[in-house]
C-alpha cells in the first residue's frame, strides 16, 4: 500500500505543498475553510505524519542505539528492558543490534545506526579495542556513545561498570574459605577486560591465602554454555586434581557443571562451582548457581541517563559510574559435611 504524501494531498486539492503543510501544521495564516478541507482530505486519503521527517526537520530522530554481544543468556534482555523504561517516556524509541561476539558485525551494526541517524548509541562491547576508531569517529561526528559492562580501554569515556575485581576477590575468598584449596578458573578472551579484571582477583586473592598458582587450573576458553562444557572435559581429561571452579560467567559454570555431573561429579561434594553475571539462569540450575549477580535494571538505567545527558547536553563531561555488585551464597558451594 503506497504510503501518502502531503505531495499526494496537494495534488488533490489543486493547492500548494507548502499550503498543505502549513495547514495541517495548524498555521494561524492559514484560512479556517483551507485547513478544513485539508484536514477533511488527510483523513480521507489516509495520510499519516512521518515522525522520522518531523523530527529530522529539527535535527533529531528521537531513537537510540543498543548494541549486544548477545541474545541468548537474559543478561541483555534486562539491561535493554531497563534501557527501554528510561527512554521511552522521553519519547525516544530503540534500536537493538546484535554483535554475536564478532567485532567485524558489531563494526557493520554501528555503522548502521550512523545510517539511520540515532540520537545516541549504548554499546556493550565483544572486543575492548577492535572498533575504537569506529566509535571515536562517530562521537567526533556527534554521536554520542555510553558503555556498560565490557567498555574500552579508554578511559575518557562515559561507561557503566561493576566492581568486578573486589567481588571476584570476594567469591574466590569465599571458596578457600569453604575449604577448597585447589582453584580452577575458566578465563574468558583477554579482549574483554572484564576478563583480566576477574582474573587478576583470583590471581591475588590465591597469593593471600598463601596457595601457589598452578597454570594448569586456568583453562582459556569462548563464552558459551559449550565453551564451558568443553573446558570442564578439558580439566577432567588432563587430571589435575581440582576441589572448586570459578568461572567468568554463570553461562560458563552452567555449562561445566552439566559436564561435571554426567561424569559423576557431585557438586558441591567434590567440586564446588561459582559464576559471575547473577541472571535468573543461575536460580534454575541445580544445584542452585553460587554467583555475583549483577545489578541489570540499574545498569540499564544508568546507562539511559548518561546517554540522555550527552543527547541533550553535548558538551557534558564524560562520567564513569560504577555500581555495586551482591554475592549470591547458594548450594553449588556449600561447605561439605565431614566424612564419619
Amino acid at each position: 500500500m503506497k504510503h501518502v504524501t502531503i505531495k499526494d494531498i496537494a495534488r488533490h486539492l489543486a493547492l500548494s505543498v507548502s499550503t498543505v503543510s502549513r495547514a495541517l501544521a495548524d498555521d494561524k495564516n492559514i484560512r479556517r475553510e483551507t485547513k478544513e478541507k485539508v484536514l477533511e482530505a488527510a483523513k480521507r486519503l489516509g495520510y499519516k505524519p512521518n515522525p522520522v521527517a518531523t523530527n529530522l526537520k529539527y535535527g533529531r530522530t528521537n531513537t537510540v542505539g543498543v548494541i549486544v554481544p548477545e541474545m541468548f543468556t537474559p543478561f541483555a534482555a534486562f539491561v535493554i528492558e531497563a534501557i527501554q523504561k528510561v527512554l521511552n517516556p522521553k519519547g525516544l524509541k530503540v534500536i537493538i543490534a546484535q554483535s554475536s561476539e564478532n567485532p567485524q558485525v558489531e563494526r557493520e551494526n554501528l555503522l548502521t545506526m550512523e545510517r539511520f541517524m540515532v540520537d545516541g548509541i549504548i554499546i556493550c562491547l565483544c572486543h575492548h579495542s577492535a572498533n575504537a576508531k569506529e566509535c571515536a569517529r562517530l562521537q567526533a561526528e556527534g554521536i554520542p556513545i555510553v558503555f556498560y559492562d565490557r567498555v574500552p580501554d579508554d578511559p575518557e569515556v562515559s561507561k557503566v561498570v561493576i566492581n568486578d575485581y573486589t567481588k571476584s576477590f570476594f567469591l574466590v575468598e569465599h571458596l578457600i574459605r569453604s575449604g577448597r584449596k585447589r582453584i580452577a578458573y575458566l578465563q574468558a578472551p583477554d579482549y574483554i577486560l572484564n576478563a583480566r579484571e576477574r582474573f587478576k582477583a583470583y590471581r591475588h586473592c590465591l597469593e593471600k591465602a598463601q596457595i601457589p598458582y598452578d597454570e594448569a587450573l586456568v583453562i582459556k576458553t569462548g563464552m558459551t554454555i559449550e565453551d564451558g562444557r568443553q573446558a570442564a572435559e578439558k580439566l577432567l581429561k588432563s587430571q589435575v586434581p581440582f576441589d572448586a571452579l570459578f568461572a567468568f560467567t554463570d553461562t560458563l559454570a552452567i555449562g561445566a557443571m552439566n559436564y561435571l555431573r554426567e561424569q559423576s561429579v557431585k557438586i558441591p561434594e567434590d567440586v564446588a562451582v561459582a559464576g559471575f553475571s547473577g541472571t535468573v539462569l543461575s536460580t534454575i540450575v541445580y544445584p542452585q548457581l553460587t554467583t555475583v549477580e549483577q545489578p541489570l535494571e540499574k545498569m540499564g538505567q544508568t546507562a539511559a541517563e548518561l546517554i540522555l545527558e550527552k543527547i541533550n547536553k553535548p558538551e557534558a563531561p564524560n562520567r564513569t559510574v560504577v555500581l555495586d555488585a551482591e554475592m549470591k551464597l547458594r548450594a553449588s558451594t556449600e561447605t561439605p559435611l565431614p566424612k564419619v
